[in-house]
């Protein structure tokens, strides 16, 4: 059997298991191969094993059946996090069925060649719990801002990262954050934690009242607060900020400079960001902010969408 790919699923190539001797190609191969095959009145092919490929370029890919952003419920929230590897994975299998999965899959075996979320899963579950060894302290929200300002987003050919969907430029509605980098994200310099205050500044984006967020918290005094950073990196640090992104926007960050004096110490900044386009048609943008020294990187993705 020959499995030729849609356009959906583009280039990727996923390690199915099948009862008979098949073979996966992406969709322009497979183009390929069904012309050929209605165009030769006797057309033939061989099927043969070409041994473990190593050092794959350009790795990693975004796989094609991953998720996509923004937050379908609030556009606010950039999603996904951030990406981690899930694509034909060596995996433990179930002795109790084959591994098509089929009940006629007479064949047994301890391991399988898996792809999903139940892949990638269990590597981002691994990473935190090396994290969480390491800083016994740090909260779910630390850890996850460290994965997240850590990530990368340049591939073993430094290009940026591809998306296998299509094969063009990924963006960060493929990818969030970038791909996870658990050796960084060890020693992330600054996290953002997340207090109740974090959630108020979330209703506050979403354009609620003062009067409206009083009622849901129960708190009488309430402010939209500004951004947090806590140092976890050395006890006297500086921090720069750059801001990236599309030629129609403004940013401003205040202040451009953080200067921490201890670890644990926490500083606040705001952001503002104003649109120079008038009348700009529908569409979307993305752009970085860095907070860096000569030992960090601490970046988050940025995304901007225009409405009609």
């Amino acid at each position: 059997m020959i499995l030729a790919n849609t356009a959906a699923n583009g280039e990727e190539l996923v390690a199915d298991s099948h009862l008979l001797p098949a073979v996966a190609v992406g969709k322009k191969e497979g183009d390929l191969i069904r012309q050929y095959v209605t165009t030769n009145p006797r057309p033939r092919g061989v099927l043969s094993f070409g041994g473990t490929v190593l050092g794959v370029r350009p790795s990693p890919v975004v796989a094609a059946f991953s998720s996509r952003g923004p937050n379908p419920v609030s556009p606010q929230v950039l999603k996904p996090d951030f990406i981690g590897p899930g694509v034909n994975i060596l995996a433990g299998w179930s002795g109790s069925i084959g591994p098509t999965g089929l009940l006629k899959d007479g064949r047994r075996t301890q391991f399988n060649i898996m792809s999903g979320t139940s892949m990638s899963c269990p590597h981002i579950s691994g990473v935190a719990a090396l994290l969480k060894g390491a800083h016994p302290n740090w909260s779910p929200a630390a850890i996850k801002s460290a994965l997240m300002t850590t990530s990368y987003v340049i591939d073993n050919t430094n290009s940026p990262l591809r998306d296998a969907a299509g094969g063009s430029d990924a963006t960060p509605f493929a990818y969030g954050a970038g791909h996870v980098d658990p050796q960084r994200a060890l020693a992330p310099g600054l996290i953002y934690d997340i207090t109740a205050d974090d959630y108020i500044a979330f209703l506050c984006s979403l354009n609620y009242t003062i009067p409206h967020i009083q009622a849901i918290t129960k708190r009488p005094n309430v402010t939209c607060s500004r951004r947090e950073l806590t140092n976890v990196g050395s006890a006297s640090s500086t921090y720069e900020v750059k801001a990236s992104g599309p030629g129609g926007v403004a940013v401003t960050v205040k202040p451009a400079k953080l200067m921490f004096k201890h670890v644990n110490q926490k500083l606040r900044y705001s952001v503002t960001f104003a649109s120079k386009e008038r009348g700009r048609s529908a569409g979307t943008a993305f752009g970085w902010i860095t907070w860096s020294n000569k030992q960090h990187k601490v970046r988050s993705p940025v995304a901007y969408t225009w409405k009609m």
